[in-house]
């Protein structure tokens, strides 16, 4: 695991970013799994200014989101209509700005009237497609990747799920309240890949920003692998892991000066 700490958010993202563009110049045709939320915002946005200024080809790669809420979503051909759905999130953050095929892009549809049979769909065209080579991650404020919520088995797949409380309020506040949609009004469940599917990911990537988050980083990267802590399940992971955290996420750690160490001899040896 290597564990990269950036002085701010800002060039957090820039160097995550740069991880995915790697992965696309090296295997234009990659499989890329992608989150929402706020901390990748920045990413995508360095990733829109590769495209447009650098020429940065999306036009081979497959996508998949790691989750939806149940009951809402878009039709990302005709994206007329705002919602709060994390298609619509996907489509203003990044996917209308690239040159990325319609057809190569995969979000659970909330809208289905079969979630279940919409999740074994969801996790064969992960196989289909060849497995997805790098996945991006965030990291909820309870130490929960996707929607996979403190309690989740290890070894889930894609699945409908309850939302916690804290989950809800950490979303309404991102995200509902800016659109002045009652608490009351939010989607109470969503579909989610399992911590299984995301661990068959070939390599990961997480980013993290804030000091809210430091107590749970250090937990998720330092502590026990736990299902309390749906993250520390990056432990057990046997590809390439980045981790890619900003000053502030990283103040709790306890190997802080190991980990740059390690990431400054790395460079020297072009390891």
């Amino acid at each position: 695991m290597d564990i990269m700490i950036r002085e701010n958010y800002a060039q957090m993202s820039k160097y995550a970013a740069e991880i995915i563009a790697g992965y696309i110049k090296s295997k234009p045709n990659c499989v890329l799994g992608l989150a929402t939320g706020s901390t990748p915002i920045g990413t995508y946005q360095e990733l829109v200014r590769m495209h447009k200024e650098d020429g940065l080809d999306f036009s081979q790669v497959k996508t998949f989101n790691l989750d939806e809420y149940l009951g809402v979503g878009i039709d990302l051909d005709k994206p007329y209509h705002m919602d709060q759905s994390y298609a619509r999130f996907m489509y203003e953050e990044l996917f209308k700005h690239i040159n990325i095929k319609r057809e190569h892009i995969y979000i659970p549809d909330g809208r289905t009237e079969d979630p279940k049979q919409l999740c074994r769909w969801y996790e064969e065209e992960i196989r289909n497609a060849g497995g997805i080579d790098l996945q991006l991650l965030g990291l909820g404020g309870d130490g929960h990747w996707g929607f996979n919520e403190p309690g989740s088995s290890l070894g889930s797949r894609t699945r409908v799920v309850a939302l916690t409380k804290q989950t809800l309020d950490d979303n309404y506040e991102a995200f509902y309240k800016k659109a002045n949609i009652e608490r009351s009004q939010m989607p109470h469940f969503a579909i989610t890949m399992g911590i299984g599917t995301i661990l068959d990911a070939r390599n990961i990537l997480m980013i993290v920003s804030g000091s809210k988050k430091a107590s749970i980083v250090a937990k998720c990267l330092e502590g026990p692998i736990t299902s309390q802590i749906t993250a520390s399940a990056i432990q057990l992971h046997s590809g390439d892991i980045s981790v890619v955290l900003d000053e502030a996420a990283a103040s709790k750690l306890a190997n802080t000066e190991h980990y740059r160490h390690v990431e400054n001899m790395k460079r020297q040896y072009g390891l």
